[in-house]
């Protein structure tokens, strides 16, 4: 027998809340990831380079008020 959406959709309702994260991480692998666009790869290359030269603020460092 094969599983519905609906019956997965029943089964996670019924899942412990505390379960959930559990839950999301799993059922996440199953998605397929797109590549990045033009303009988003070019993001992701100055930001590692960025992040290699140092040139990063911290997150504890940043003045959130």
């Amino acid at each position: 027998m094969s599983a519905t959406r609906q019956q997965l959709r029943d089964i996670i309702d019924i899942v412990d809340s505390k379960e959930l994260n559990v839950l999301y991480q799993l059922l996440i692998k199953f998605i397929p990831e797109s590549p990045p666009l033009p303009d988003e790869a070019i993001a992701i290359a100055e930001a590692k380079e960025e992040i290699s030269r140092g040139e990063t603020v911290a997150h504890d460092e940043i003045n959130w008020n």
